[in-house]
């Protein structure tokens, strides 16, 4: 290079390097503001479906960073198998129970989450956080139950299961699939033939929340309607697994995940942000190559067996817990607002919920839950189980399963047949996850203590199989018709 050339790069160098510096000392520092929660929550996604988690044939390595650069915790819960009720604990931390809520609402419901309950998003609002869902709300789709009047600045997404519509019978759904809403806070933006770009127009409009939120603390909840059936993804995604469409609707997820992470990395918000990543239930096993698997647990969505229950969790802050980690320690969905709400420095509800604060157990402060007690209702209000410290006490209740028979891969289920409980059951799953050795007559002294266990459940939240009244449960909110 001559001088004469020199003269003009030097200068040119000098304004790239200052640049470089100025662009670096404009950083914004939001390591002293309140800490951004994450929360994706996908629908009937198994246990084992994904690649931390041990998936044979499903890839999802945006998950799996998280994994490896946060916790995997391989013993976590939903507080009920299916999907109003999971949502319902999630959202409030109670027992979904206790508010009155059960099963699956239909669209024909006139009940949803009562106004009176404190949602995650109200505790969030109550520290001056913007709040947003984008996906599916299932707590009720009236515009008394809208997610807007629960905490939510913005709400982008359907009212209820994709394979539900207004005022038609759920049975219909299996073989017809006719439109379905799409909800922008209280208006329909249109109704959906065709599902395809749902998880992709869902995934950019959360972007669209972390890009307009960047300098404020948020909370963002992303509870996918995917992978529940009937199942859709985009063009970009299919063929593109070698777990055929299951498998290609949970890597357009896992790629919906890394979006939301490469925005948080665009405004340098990961070391402040929860991000917490699980599912509402285990797998609808009777949809056979269009379900999950719920590997090596037992049975899957509607049963209080491990793999109906026991559901896929990966949390990732650095710096706030612990790289690499893996947690056998057993919490569950209820947990989730109590927790969030001590790390956000948020007054509890008023009103009575279930969960503990498991921070220092997320954060790995502690190895071990020193709550682990926790009830399992389903059908309405029956309580089917109990477990405390690595055991489970199966409760006499009907349950429906496979039997072993395989499901087909043509989107159409299978039956399921109807065993029942006749005599309690006891399991201990710290030895035990696949709940195959009943140990009831082994051990009487655990049984004595679950079964007291389970009477201070049937006291508080009472027991339909006991014709039992609780003495806490409260009323959902009711509408009177729908019009």
């Amino acid at each position: 290079m001559n001088y004469l050339k020199l003269l003009f790069f030097l200068p040119s160098l000098a304004f790239l390097c200052y640049s470089c510096v100025d662009k670096t000392t404009e950083r914004i520092d939001h390591s002293n503001r309140l800490p951004n929660i994450v929360i994706v929550f996908t629908d009937d996604q198994g246990y084992q479906d994904l690649g931390c988690f041990g998936s044979p044939d499903i890839k999802t390595p945006h998950i799996d960073k998280l994994a490896a650069n946060g916790t995997k915790f391989t013993n976590f819960h939903t507080a009920q198998p299916v999907c109003s009720a999971s949502r319902a604990s999630l959202l409030t931390g109670c027992y979904p129970n206790r508010l009155g809520l059960h099963g699956a609402l239909m669209p024909t419901a006139t009940v949803g989450i009562a106004d009176e309950e404190t949602t995650l998003a109200e505790v969030c609002k109550s520290k001056g956080y913007s709040t947003g869902i984008f996906g599916k709300w299932h707590l009720g789709h009236l515009d008394e139950f809208n997610p807007l009047r629960h905490g939510f600045d913005e709400y982008f997404g359907i009212p209820y299961s994709n394979d539900m519509w207004p005022l038609h019978p759920w049975q219909d759904s299996i073989f017809d699939f006719p439109d379905l809403p799409l909800m922008d806070g209280y208006e329909v933006v249109e109704n959906l033939e065709d599902q395809s770009e749902l998880t992709v127009d869902l995934t950019k409009r959360a972007v669209a929340f972390i890009e307009k939120n960047a300098n404020n603390p948020f909370f963002l909840y992303v509870p996918h309607p995917q992978p529940h059936v009937p199942l859709f993804v985009s063009d970009q995604f299919k063929g593109s697994s070698e777990r055929g469409l299951y498998g290609d609707v949970i890597s357009e997820i896992d790629w919906s995940v890394g979006e939301l992470v490469k925005a948080l990395e665009r405004h340098d918000l990961v070391e402040n942000t929860l991000f917490i990543f699980t599912s509402d239930n285990g797998p609808w096993l009777s949809y056979g190559g269009h379900s999950g698997s719920a590997e090596p647990l037992r049975e899957g969505k509607g049963t209080n067996w491990e793999g109906g229950t026991r559901v896929p969790c990966v949390m990732h802050m650095p710096g706030k817990i612990k790289k690499g980690r893996e947690s056998d320690a057993a919490f569950m969905t209820i947990d989730l607002l109590p927790t969030i709400a001590d790390l956000i420095q948020a007054d509890q509800p008023a009103k009575i919920i279930d969960g503990h604060n498991m921070w220092p157990l997320i954060s790995g402060e502690i190895n071990d839950n020193p709550d682990d007690t926790y009830a399992f209702y389903y059908n309405r209000n029956h309580l089917q189980a109990v477990y405390s410290n690595g055991w489970k006490l199966i409760l006499p209740h009907k349950y429906r399963t496979l039997n072993d028979n395989i499901g087909t891969d043509d989107g159409v289920p299978i039956p399921y047949e109807h065993t029942t409980i006749i005599d309690p059951e006891l399991y201990h799953l710290d030895t035990d996850m696949k709940e195959t050795q009943n140990v009831y007559e082994d051990h009487p002294e655990q049984v004595e203590k679950l079964e007291a266990i389970a009477e201070s459940f049937r006291v508080r939240l009472g027991d339909a199989a006991t014709d039992r009244e609780g003495l806490e449960n409260r009323e959902p909110g009711v509408v009177e018709s729908i019009e």
